[in-house]
Order: C-alpha cells, then sequence, then structure tokens
C-alpha cells in the first residue's frame, strides 16, 4: 500500500466517521413512564391529593420510572406540574362559576425531588407519599434524594388546619369547576453533579434554576386529571 494511499484511505474514514448518524443522537433524551395510569393517560384516583369521595385511599405517589441517563450522569431529579392551574384563584370552586377552557393557566409543582442517586432510575409507588399528611411531609434528605417544598406549601398557608411545609409529592386538587381537565408533567434530569446544593425549602423553580448549566439529558411523561363530573370518566355499570 503506497503512502499516498494511505492517506486517502485515513481521509475517507475520517470524513465517514464525521458525516455518518452519531448512534447516540438519542443520548440527551430520557424515556420517562409514570405507572398506573388508565388506558386515556389519567392518574388514579388514589395519587389525588383530594380525590372523589368513592375512592378509599387518597395522595399515594405514582411509580415513575426512566431509562439510564449518559456517561458523566453523577444524579437525577425530578419534577412534576400542573401545566393548567387557573391563573385566578377566585374563581377555584366558586358555585356558580365556571372556569373555561381557554382560561388563562400558570404551571405549578407538585412534586420536587433531586439529588436523585445515580444508581436509582425508579421510584416505586407511595415511596415519595403513601396518603395526605396534614401540615405537609419533612423537606429534606431521603435514601432516593432531596425533598423539596411544593404548592401546597404556599396554597394552604392561610388554613390553620392544614398550613406547613409541603415537601416531596402531594397531588392533584383540580378545581371541581374547571372545564379543562388537568395536564400533570412529570419531568427527569439527568445531571453532572452529585448535588444541586439546595437546602431547606426550596422549591420547583429554584432547582429548575439550580440545575440549568447541569443538564446532560431529560425527559417527561404527561397525565391528566379532572374532578369536573362532566369531564372525569363515568364507572361502568
Amino acid at each position: 500500500m503506497t503512502a499516498h494511499y494511505r492517506r486517502m484511505t485515513a481521509a475517507a474514514i475520517v470524513a465517514a466517521l464525521l458525516t455518518a448518524p452519531a448512534v447516540y443522537a438519542d443520548s440527551d433524551h430520557l424515556k420517562v413512564e409514570i405507572g398506573g395510569l388508565d388506558r386515556d393517560g389519567r392518574l388514579p384516583d388514589q395519587a389525588a391529593f383530594c380525590p372523589p369521595p368513592s375512592s378509599a385511599t387518597k395522595n399515594i405517589s405514582p411509580a415513575v420510572k426512566w431509562s439510564t441517563g449518559p456517561n458523566g450522569t453523577q444524579s437525577y431529579a425530578l419534577l412534576m406540574a400542573d401545566l393548567d392551574v387557573p391563573k385566578d384563584f377566585n374563581q377555584i370552586n366558586k358555585a356558580g362559576t365556571t372556569i373555561s377552557a381557554d382560561a388563562a393557566r400558570i404551571k405549578l409543582h407538585h412534586w420536587v425531588l433531586v439529588d436523585i442517586p445515580n444508581t436509582i432510575t425508579s421510584l416505586a409507588s407511595g415511596i415519595e407519599s403513601d396518603g395526605l399528611v396534614p401540615h405537609g411531609k419533612p423537606v429534606g434528605e431521603t435514601e432516593h434524594g432531596r425533598r423539596g417544598a411544593n404548592v401546597y406549601t404556599s396554597f394552604l398557608a392561610s388554613n390553620p388546619e392544614m398550613a406547613g411545609t409541603y415537601g416531596g409529592y402531594d397531588g392533584p386538587c383540580p378545581p371541581v369547576n374547571d372545564e379543562q381537565a388537568h395536564r400533570y408533567v412529570v419531568k427527569v434530569f439527568a445531571l453532572d453533579v452529585s448535588s444541586l446544593g439546595l437546602t431547606g425549602a426550596f422549591d420547583g423553580p429554584d432547582a429548575e434554576k439550580a440545575m440549568v448549566k447541569h443538564i446532560l439529558a431529560q425527559g417527561e411523561a404527561i397525565a391528566t386529571y379532572t374532578l369536573n363530573p362532566r369531564l372525569a370518566p363515568q364507572p361502568a355499570k
């Protein structure tokens, strides 16, 4: 083989490597699955903070699993948010009032968990909440990550029977008078640090801000839930 031929062959190999589709092209995406959904993607009543009276259990955190992060993953973070909270709180469950499907909406977090060890890629049902705890579950360190504070910390602050810091998971409680079935997105992030350094009652936005420069991959899954009898599935007769 001549030197000229060897140079041409090497150049061709390099060019092929640079132009060929990368086998790791999807390495920035995690596959996320929420357990216990019905065929329409609806969360079970047991996952809700305020389910209908027909549900014997409430506020059980759903199972979640995700694919392994790319090389360099040191930890994971999980956030669950309601994308469809009515912006005007005064309309929520107000007698004689209907919240239209096109009403202004905001996002609020129902589950905040960071510093999940990189050896964990699933959370069993009930591990983050096995029932409703008045005044909330504690924030801080657990065996499966560090809990932050969710929306009920502020939403129930003026209710002396329920006020407190609500850590980790607390489930859906969409308005009965809402014409929009709410979407709940569970996002999982693979991070290049073992800890985001967050302490105390940090919330979802705090976690989002802390992880901005550390995300190696992410993925999401969406479930729905509603308490509006007109939109909720009817029991089989």
